[in-house]
């Protein structure tokens, strides 16, 4: 735990981006340990590759981590959050006793960000001959993912990231992706950057690791995704998603609004026996929740993104989730103590 603490801090404390061999490394290392995740946590697809559900452990308690956005100090606050009494998270993590899920969208800052990613436009017009405030977003982006491989690597059986639609480096339009502006071209700004600075191999590992990241998880009374379900996928279907673009598009991209009134109560069904379905929750991000939560699907969805605060689900091991206990806001000073 010593030694991920350092890696954490080296990635806070970093001036710029990451340099292009370490981050080529923790990419590769990452992908190896995606790529052989047991049966018992991500049944396998018709061609024997880790499917795009995560099993997880009814045994034990889930902290449940909506959209980072680019927020070095919410991943590091999540770490320390003192999930119970003297035992902080990553301490839990090493000792076997809590998991943690974060439902995507680890990259492209946002509101706080807006003037940046403006004078970013302008450097990325000017085919980034300076690019202070591009190297900024970068830095942030790039190294709160960085933090994500180096908890996937050490707690492969107890860390997942699920994908989010913002996990699109390449801004593509397919494989259920679609490419993403909002304050200003972020997802073609990003692409750019990466091509300029990193090259087309590690653009292309990063995009694999995209890939590479599950879709859906299923805990002891209740379901992740990062969006709302857009209909009823059936378990083989969302284990079988790189060869099911809606899959990934209904799981990632999904507005208010969008979903089939009964996409949430069928997918609780489907994937929870009758008893635990008929009081269970399903768990998202992508769109804001101002506050602590938001109900939606008569209230069984439940939306916990706010990006101006950093909330997250503590779900107890047994069951009985209770929104107004288990959904908080954490201490944002609390990740120092790692960084």
């Amino acid at each position: 735990m010593i030694e991920l603490q350092r890696r954490l801090s080296e990635i806070y404390r970093a001036g710029g981006p990451p340099e292009a061999g370490p981050y080529a490394g923790l990419l590769a290392e990452t992908l190896s340990v995606l790529g052989r995740e047991p049966a018992a946590i991500r049944p396998p697809d018709a061609e024997g590759r880790p499917g795009g559900v995560v099993s997880l452990d009814p045994q034990l308690p889930t902290i449940v981590v909506p959209d980072i956005h680019a927020r070095m100090d919410f991943f590091l606050a999540v770490l320390a959050h003192e999930a119970e009494d003297g035992g902080r998270v990553i301490e839990l993590l090493e000792s076997g006793r809590i998991q943690v899920v974060c439902l995507g969208d680890g990259v492209h800052a946002e509101g706080r960000a807006s003037r940046r990613w403006h004078a970013a436009l302008e450097e990325f017009q000017d085919g980034f001959r300076s690019h202070e405030s591009m190297d900024e977003e970068m830095r942030e982006s790039l190294g709160v993912m960085a933090m994500v491989m180096e908890a996937k690597r050490s707690f492969p059986a107890l860390f997942h990231f699920l994908k989010g639609n913002h996990e699109n480096i390449e801004n593509e339009s397919g494989h259920g992706n679609r490419p993403f502006r909002k304050y200003a071209l972020e997802g073609l700004m990003v692409l750019s950057y990466m091509l300029q600075f990193y090259g087309d191999g590690l653009l292309a590992d990063y995009a694999r690791f995209e890939k590479e990241l599950p879709l859906l998880a299923v805990g002891n009374g209740f379901l992740l995704s990062h969006a709302e379900p857009a209909h009823f996928f059936a378990r083989e279907r969302v284990i079988g998603y790189r060869d099911d673009p809606e899959v990934v598009t209904g799981l990632t991209w999904t507005d208010n609004n969008e979903a089939e009134p009964d996409s949430v109560a069928r997918m609780l069904a489907g994937y929870l026996d009758e008893e635990a379905a008929a009081r269970a929750y399903y768990f998202g991000g992508h769109r804001p929740a101002i506050g602590k939560y938001r109900l939606r699907a008569q209230g069984r969805y439940v939306q916990i993104h706010d990006p101006d605060r950093f909330v997250i689900a503590h779900l107890p091991a047994g069951g009985g989730i209770e929104l107004d206990r288990d959904v908080r806001e954490i201490d944002g000073d609390a990740g120092r103590e790692l960084a």
